[in-house]
């Protein structure tokens, strides 16, 4: 059963690491995955994929949440909790460039059913042709960029700065693509670059946990916990340079990661 805290706290204790999935107890859940989990992914995803489609005609900012309750409803049926910290640290109505890390796709799970906040995920520009995820996402108006090249992505960025107005927030994992054993992976620039030229601040978010629950190269999701740490945010204007600006976010978001995640250790616990 999906779990959602709202902590009036700055961070809290990080989760106990889960015992290892090699435990007999834990492919117990293995058929209810194959036999529910998929099924309802895809169901779910043509569903309100669908209904977000058609909702975009009439408005964007409805469609959206059609992703809420499907990313809420897969977490609910994976047996997995999200615990969200720091929520009352986004001030309604404003915009911010979040930037987080990302361990798995269980990441955007948690932040579009749980983060409690409109946004628009800046990804990759192959998922545009993913059957009904893919025409949502092009329809609610998420930003897709071709990594392939820089002038292409960054003319996507500057096509979608308009929508990022009245509290709608732009969503980057800065790494670019999966950490391997949950340390952080060098940061790429885009999202600091957007957040200066819009004069947004930018709210570091720490997803911690994710890993666990679908490990890279893994097919099965595991019952777990994922707790998504919501940073002060910080404003770009404060820091000279990029440099420190992206070392600075870089260090806030690991300092909400547990000990196995800071030192690779995730799955050989």
């Amino acid at each position: 059963m999906a779990e959602v805290e709202a902590s009036e706290q700055s961070g809290g204790a990080a989760p106990r690491p889960p015992r290892p999935w090699r435990e007999p107890w834990r492919w117990l859940f293995a058929p209810w995955m194959l036999a529910v989990l998929y099924p309802m992914v895809a169901v779910t995803t043509a569903f309100w994929g669908t209904v977000a489609i058609a909702l975009a005609t009439w408005s964007q900012r409805v469609a959206f949440y059609c992703g809420t309750v499907w990313a809420w409803w897969l977490v609910r049926v994976s047996f997995v909790r999200i615990r969200v910290t720091g929520r009352e640290r986004m001030v309604s109505g404003q915009s911010y460039v979040i930037l987080t890390n990302h361990q798995g796709d269980y990441d955007i799970l948690a932040l579009y059913g749980f983060l409690g906040r409109e946004f628009r995920w800046v990804m990759k520009e192959e998922l545009r042709r993913v059957p009904f995820l893919g025409w949502a996402c092009a329809a609610i108006g998420h930003i897709f960029v071709d990594r392939r090249s820089s002038a292409r992505a960054i003319a996507s960025l500057e096509e979608a700065k308009p929508r990022l107005t009245g509290g709608v927030s732009v969503v980057f994992f800065p790494e670019g693509t999966r950490s391997p054993d949950g340390r952080l992976l060098p940061f790429k620039k885009g999202g600091f670059v957007m957040a200066r030229q819009l004069a947004l601040p930018i709210l570091p978010v720490t997803i911690s946990g994710s890993m666990r629950v679908l490990p890279k190269g893994s097919h099965i999701p595991r019952p777990g916990r994922i707790r998504v740490l919501i940073h002060p945010p910080l404003d770009p204007a404060s820091w000279p340079s990029d440099e420190e600006l992206i070392a600075t976010v870089r260090e806030t978001i690991a300092s909400g990661l547990d000990d196995s995640e800071r030192q690779g250790r995730v799955g050989r616990d």
